[in-house]
């Protein structure tokens, strides 16, 4: 089972299989501002949307930190337009 966790004192939400590491998002923060750097999983675990649940896991704690939110990470980029795109479509 794929467990997904937030680790804010190292900047970084982490996938693990049982106990072994499977992927991780990272970001830095700056002032009032994280910048996911850094999104990468397992080969043997891509195609099953774990990087997305990580970048998610990102953005959803920015929200409940009240912190704005970029990306350098050209994955992350990708899942923040759609979901900034899905945000404007409730609105």
């Amino acid at each position: 089972m794929i467990n997904i966790k937030f680790i804010r004192k190292e900047n970084r939400v982490v996938a693990y299989d049982n106990n072994i590491e499977i992927g991780e998002c990272k970001f830095s923060e700056l002032d009032n501002t994280w910048n996911i750097i850094h999104t990468i999983v397992d080969i043997k675990y891509q195609g099953q949307g774990i990087a997305r649940k990580l970048v998610q896991y990102v953005i959803e704690n920015s929200e409940k930190c009240n912190k704005n939110l970029i990306a350098e990470c050209s994955y992350a980029k990708k899942v923040l337009e759609t979901s900034y795109q899905k945000k404007q479509k409730r609105i």
